[in-house]
């Protein structure tokens, strides 16, 4: 007898959603966590920083407000009271998901939990938390992702650091140089741009971004040098000196760069390592748990969800995949009359909560022509939408088409077009052919517009483009 019908090691977005829903499909959960329920995502990623970059659009909004007829001065930046007001966003969260958790009567045990061993074929998975063992009918590895670095460089917590250690610093760095042009990397340096500190974003590939659309990395580079943030791509690293006071970043090319700090955004790798996970047999793959279509691996009744997972570290990722394995479950077992659909990867929404923002979802147009031998594609510039006027953005919407099929992708770049992506991803989800788009109308003037406007034109009657 196992002491839950299932055992979640890890209590971020992945493992609290399994967790919540087999309670609600009526199964016995237990929850391991060795920090806080809510993870990485709750507690130092997604939510802190994207309360960090509110208040930098607050602040450029003073600062820029002459332009709109608001005469406003800055006197400095608080950033004691920038990190108070994002604690306080994650602390009403935390409560509240805290309370959800019991409500749903879901045991949670703190500490950090190590896979064991089976002793024998049909003993149920089993995790060690200290000198308690707790074993499972059914198992999910959700122990999430940890901040990568490169060979020889080493994170000090004080001229080199991390995006942990971002959100703890007491005073806002004069200068600094991000080293990675990805998600993080780029938010970072919006936001602390829109702060007042000179920055320098050094990417190895050609372009920031570089699993978006090369036309929106385009737009995204354009914006950031109006903004006076240098981007330097196709620039790999050779060397770092850290001295008392300065970062000194030495590039492939030979051009070296000093700042204050150094903040390595290089992404993130699966935290699975001295968990147990290969002694017990579970397989992984360059620290990635090994696992099918729908999330099982290789050891019997053991799911992995989130960043464990190989593809994209999305909290809303982790999310789906606690949700699909819960109801996996539950159908395996007679509890539903449904099998749940499989989470894929090109249906999941991308954000970039930077100034402007980048937001896509579905395939680009390489992928496209690589799935379906050809694509058919169209941008519709912002600058014809009375919204982004309003708001003084530049920016575009692509869409990616199957030859005379559904739109298979959609790419934006524009102030606040991460909330557009909701009804793109309907779009690409449900097959929308451009005309089934271009007969719904959307409220004026907004920026959903622009997505009415782009389908317009793809469906061949192109109203405020030229074409």
């Amino acid at each position: 007898m196992a002491d839950f019908d299932l055992v979640v090691l890890g209590a971020g977005s992945g493992g609290y959603a399994a967790a919540l829903r087999a309670a609600q499909l009526g199964y016995s959960v237990a929850m391991i966590e060795k920090d806080q329920v809510g993870g990485t995502c709750l507690h130092r990623g997604c939510i802190p920083t994207k309360a960090i970059l509110h208040a930098a659009e607050i602040a450029d909004a003073a600062r820029h407000g002459a332009e709109f007829g608001v005469h406003a001065t800055i006197d400095r930046i608080d950033l004691a009271g920038v990190l108070a007001y994002a604690d306080a966003t994650v602390a009403r969260l935390h409560k509240g998901l805290s309370g959800l958790i019991r409500s749903r009567e879901i045991t949670v045990i703190s500490g950090e939990g190590r896979l064991l061993p089976a002793e024998q074929t049909d003993q149920p998975p089993r995790v060690a938390v200290g000198d308690r063992v707790i074993t499972g009918r059914h198992l999910v590895l959700a122990s999430g992702s940890e901040p990568r670095s490169l060979p020889g460089l080493e994170i000090d917590g004080h001229r080199v650091i991390t995006s942990d250690h971002a959100l703890r610093l007491e005073t806002l760095p004069r200068s600094a140089i991000v080293l990675g042009g990805g998600v993080i990397g780029v938010e970072y340096a919006s936001a602390w741009r829109s702060f007042g500190v000179e920055v320098t974003v050094v990417e190895a590939l050609p372009r920031l971004l570089p699993n978006e659309e090369p036309e929106l990395s385009a737009g995204l580079e354009r914006a950031f040098r109006k903004r006076r943030i240098t981007a330097l791509t196709g620039a790999p690293m050779a060397e770092v000196e850290v001295g008392d006071d300065r970062v000194r970043l030495t590039l492939s090319t030979g051009r070296a760069v000093e700042a204050d700090l150094l903040l390595v955004a290089v992404g993130r790798g699966p935290r699975s390592d001295g968990l147990g996970y290969e002694d017990a047999g579970v397989a992984l793959d360059r620290g990635f748990v090994r696992v099918s279509e729908r999330l099982a691996a290789s050891t019997p009744n053991t799911y992995a969800v989130g960043d464990l997972v190989a593809g994209l570290q999305l909290a809303h990722r982790g999310f789906a995949h606690g949700i699909f394995v819960a109801e996996e479950i539950a159908a395996a077992e007679g509890r539903s009359d449904r099998a749940p659909v499989p989470v894929r990867d090109r249906d999941v929404p991308r954000v970039t909560y930077s100034d402007p923002e980048v937001a896509s979802v579905g395939l680009g147009e390489e992928a496209a022509r690589a799935e379906y031998g050809d694509a058919v594609t169209i941008s519709y510039d912002l600058a014809g939408n009375g919204r982004s006027q309003i708001l003084r953005t530049a920016g575009t919407v692509k869409l990616v088409r199957a030859p005379d099929g559904p739109v298979v992708g959609v790419h934006l770049l524009g102030a606040r077009v991460g909330e557009l992506i909701g009804e793109a991803q309907l779009i690409t989800a449900w097959e929308a052919h451009p005309e089934d788009v271009a007969a719904a109308i959307h409220a004026h003037p907004t920026q959903t517009e622009a997505l009415g406007e782009a389908h317009l034109a793809l469906a061949g009657k192109p109203l405020h483009v030229h074409g």
